[in-house]
């Protein structure tokens, strides 16, 4: 590997930090002869574990930083004066074999700047994906992303070859996509994201005629929305994120709390750091729409546009309505049980496993792996007080459970200041 490479993939590496929809899970490509590697099964985030245990690592790299959009909150946007790179086709399939042989990766996490236009910048990375698998048979893990405004063909051309393919949303809300983002619309976003739903669903149907038919994009799609650099509630963005779960090829949306790059730029928030505390709380409610069974309306609605900061989703909802408490550990549903602070999907299903051989009481709840710090003031059981949230009231049990502050509240965190744009 030459200096010149290695100077590149600095720059390159760095820009593609910002992009957090970067999971390596869904899909299983078994090792055969004649090709190099295999993805296991499991799910995972560069540099975190996966399911089994394992260390998921992939390189997180763009084809080039250079970029014909002005997009606002962007780092690698046109008008930045930044260091720039660009990687040839041939310079990153070597570099992603090289990284793979000394065992510093699992897979390829792919994405770029827009050059010329989209469909010239979608061949070039479809082209890396193509010579990764055909001419090297590599069989690790290929995560691309797909460039807003790409053709049809590109896009199916690519999910032959990627295990992963994403369009970032960005932006919730179309009107403030076209304030920081004046080049782009919802619509050059949804269309690829239509045609990889198709090429999914096509290319399903066409597997139950054909055993090898090769699979289209086998770990579905992502996508990410920007947290905190425009106005949206966290109702306009929960209720977005749940319209695309209902298609069936969504895997993830990914919320990445707004750092400040550009803070020349009047349009942007004045933040001077990132809404962690909000962005962790949306992945919470993520959770519950997911997995919990919960609807958007019962998470957030008119009266409760934003979550609260303080507290976790399922608490918060568990506090709005104290009359469906407290619920009966050994005689309550598995849907109901999932709704009480405290316990999770796994813990649901031990309690209802369980309770069919006895009685569970405190102990046995504990070991089941309950949390009963919250869980004990919604539930009744064998050897629990009967001091529920209706006897101590929702605010009286919120002040049990919101910790008391070791140090002042940072409300750079809490509070977002919109700075009006400037008259030219």
């Amino acid at each position: 590997m030459n200096e010149n490479v290695l100077a590149k993939l600095k720059i390159l590496a760095e820009s593609a930090k910002y992009d957090v929809s970067c999971s390596s899970s869904g899909t299983v490509r078994r090792n055969s002869p004649g090709t190099l590697g295999n993805t296991v099964g499991g799910w995972g985030i560069c540099h975190s574990f996966a399911e089994d245990g394992r260390c998921i690592s992939l390189l997180k790299i763009m084809l080039t930083n250079y970029c014909i959009y002005d997009c606002a909150y962007c780092i690698n946007r046109h008008s930045n004066d930044i260091p720039r790179a660009t990687l040839s086709v041939s310079e990153l399939v070597d570099l992603t074999i090289e990284f793979y042989r000394r065992n510093y990766i699992e897979g390829l996490f792919l994405s770029s700047g827009v050059v010329r236009n989209p469909d010239y910048t979608m061949e070039r990375l479809v082209r890396v994906a193509k010579d990764l698998r055909l001419i090297h048979r590599f069989n690790g893990y290929i995560h691309l992303k797909s460039i807003p405004g790409a053709s049809r063909e590109l896009v199916n051309e690519a999910g032959l070859y990627a295990d992963r393919l994403s369009v970032n949303i960005e932006i919730p809300k179309e009107e403030n996509l076209k304030l920081l983002a004046p080049e782009k619309d919802h619509q050059s976003v949804y269309r690829p994201m239509h045609y990889i739903q198709q090429g999914v669903l096509t290319n399903k149907e066409d597997r139950k005629k054909f055993r090898h038919t090769p699979r289209f994009a086998p770990a579905g799609q992502s996508t990410q929305m920007i947290v905190g650099a425009t106005s949206e509630s966290d109702k306009d963005i929960l209720y977005l994120s749940s319209s695309l779960y209902r298609h069936p090829t969504m895997r993830r949306v990914y919320y990445s709390g707004y750092i400040s790059v550009n803070t020349y730029d009047k349009r942007l928030p004045a933040l001077k750091q990132p809404p962690l505390v909000r962005e962790n709380r949306l992945y919470q409610a993520d959770w519950l729409l997911r997995f919990y069974q919960f609807k958007v309306e019962e998470i957030v609605d008119d009266s409760y546009p934003d979550l609260d900061l303080e507290i976790d989703p399922k608490l918060g909802w568990a506090l709005r309505h104290p009359e469906q408490f407290p619920v009966d550990i050994n005689r309550a549903d598995y849907e109901m049980i999932l709704r009480v602070p405290g316990i999770g999907v796994k813990s649901a299903r031990f309690i209802v496993a369980s309770r069919r051989f006895s009685k569970l009481g405190f102990y046995e709840l504990k070991k089941i792996g309950v949390v009963m710090k919250k869980a004990q003031y919604f539930i009744t059981c064998n050897e629990l007080p009967t001091r529920t949230v209706n006897e101590l009231t929702p605010l009286g049990v919120r002040k049990l459970l919101v910790p008391k502050p070791k140090k002042k509240t940072d409300e750079r965190q809490l509070i977002l200041e919109f700075k009006e744009p400037e008259n030219e």
